[in-house]
């Protein structure tokens, strides 16, 4: 079937999800995925836009996208989160770029923040570029609690219109995100077999903090542009200080005697 589905993914969104799925109108098909946590009435919101919602336990993203995806029976995908929203120069791009036979597989898409209410015109978020759009059949995310990305099976282009995103509007909204982030990151190494060194925990965290204010000009950005490089050290290091604690506690489980044996008494 020709024409592009939208997938977004539905936490606790009521009060954005509206903007995000009225820039969408255009597309062939909306479908939400709910998660069942959701109690903000998200779900109605969505029903408001499209009948192809579903409800679905949440893993993490790349667990729900993935889920998805296969039900999707346009050839078009075009992964939209809750808290963004399509500028019309780019749904006019992704109108063109569906009905040209002669178009890649997968675009990757430039996208504009809102951080505490301000739009950022530098640190790095400047030149944020993500893959969104794709041929169904072509794309698969990597299976990662965090920040994963998906792969695609063909060639790749770039969208230069932009998407908009409604990132934290305070610190609540921000560290609520940090814990489960950083934990699932650390987690993610962990797996991997990686370890935390001291360059991770000291030097690491400080030079990202000078890339985006110093190198990267978040510095132009304000007082914004501070706290945002610094928070960004901040969740390096926090991360990197998890998965230094996750190595800490298998190594004290590693010497633990095994259950239900009693503990020698000391020498």
């Amino acid at each position: 079937m020709s024409g592009v589905t939208v997938l977004t993914l539905v936490p606790n969104a009521g009060d954005r999800l509206p903007r995000c799925l009225e820039s969408v109108h255009w597309a062939d098909n909306i479908f939400c995925v709910v998660d069942p946590k959701t109690a903000d009435g998200s779900a109605n919101v969505a029903r408001q836009y499209t009948t192809n919602v579903v409800v679905h336990e949440y893993v993490n993203a790349a667990h729900q996208r993935n889920w998805a995806i296969p039900q999707i029976q346009t050839e078009w995908t075009l992964v939209l989160d809750a808290d963004e929203w399509v500028s019309p120069e780019l749904a006019a791009a992704v109108q063109r770029i569906i009905q040209d036979p002669e178009s890649h597989d997968g675009y990757r898409i430039r996208r504009l923040s809102y951080f505490f209410g301000k739009l950022m015109g530098y640190g790095g978020w400047q030149h944020d570029y993500n893959l969104r759009l794709f041929r169904t059949r072509k794309g698969r995310y990597r299976e990662r609690r965090v920040h994963s990305y998906i792969e695609v099976d063909g060639t790749m282009g770039t969208i230069h219109e932009p998407m908009y995103h409604d990132t934290y509007r305070n610190f609540d909204e921000y560290f609520a995100t940090f814990q489960r982030f950083t934990s699932w990151g650390a987690h993610d190494l962990f797996e991997e077999g990686r370890r935390a060194g001291l360059f991770d925990l000291t030097i690491r965290p400080l030079s990202r903090f000078i890339k985006m204010f110093l190198l990267r000009q978040g510095f132009r950005d304000g007082y914004h542009g501070a706290v945002l490089a610094g928070l960004a050290a901040s969740y390096v290091f926090t991360k990197y200080a998890k998965l230094w604690n996750l190595h800490r506690l298998a190594a004290l489980e590693d010497h633990l005697p095994p259950k239900n044996e009693p503990v020698p008494p000391p020498e």
